[in-house]
């Protein structure tokens, strides 16, 4: 599972960019600031929020990967995510890693014979160590805001534009061929990142400060009694 996260932070690590917009519309200023700080200033934003839904797809080394995720600062997160052949359920809470996938990740996670008796079933882990705990940063805000609006090479500003009925202003990435958009009104936060070329994608952040429920799933298997059974 560590490949998978290193392959799912890689392709947002890549679909994302940083940079702003063009002339200001009547907003929140962000327009007018460089490219670099209008990246912080998202970046900023996006930290201080209580939660958010990141969700879209991309390519990443040739391999699509999709997620659906609503995060909770500091507590979690939940939702849905697809990739390498591989699609699951996850729910982080409490400091633990809960996974409930397809067919096919119980047979590359437990091997064919474990996985007739896993199917189905929620699978627990740390969320600190151990087979699991790699999927963690998939839920939870910081690590992932993190991963999206690291680093970048240079930026040239784009035309304002409007993202989902809202103001925003584009950046573009020249190397890595992807916009990064902010909203313009209201709080500078990062609406959606579109890549293109071989990494084809996009990622949308919204929902942001809504309210997220997170619960524990009934009757879980620890992994660490699978290990111990090996």
């Amino acid at each position: 599972m560590a490949d998978a996260r290193r392959v799912a932070l890689a392709a947002l690590a890549a679909a994302t960019l940083a940079g702003c917009g063009g002339s200001a519309p009547a907003g929140n200023g962000v327009a007018s600031k460089t490219p670099a700080r209008i990246v912080a200033l998202a970046k900023s934003a996006a930290t201080r929020a209580a939660s958010v839904r990141v969700a879209g797809s991309i390519v990443s080394e040739g391999k699509p990967i999709s997620l659906d995720m609503e995060l909770l600062a500091q507590q979690g997160g939940k939702g849905r995510i697809a990739l390498d052949g591989l699609s699951f359920r996850l729910v982080e809470v409490d400091r633990a890693v809960y996974v409930k996938g397809s067919a096919a990740f119980y047979d590359r996670f437990a091997g064919p014979t474990a996985a007739r008796v896993l199917r189905g079933r929620w699978l627990k882990g740390s969320a600190e160590t151990g087979a699991l705990a790699p999927l963690a940063s998939l839920a939870d805000l910081s690590e992932l805001l993190d991963s999206t609006l690291a680093g970048h090479g240079a930026l040239s500003r784009g035309a304002s534009t409007s993202v989902v009925g809202q103001q925003a202003v584009a950046v573009t990435d020249a190397a890595a061929d992807a916009t990064l958009y902010v909203a313009a009104t209201g709080t500078p936060y990062p609406l959606e990142i579109v890549k293109r070329g071989a990494g084809d994608g996009r990622i949308v952040f919204d929902r942001w400060n809504q309210p997220v429920s997170l619960a524990v799933p009934a009757n879980a298997i620890n992994v660490k009694q699978l290990e111990g059974g090996r």
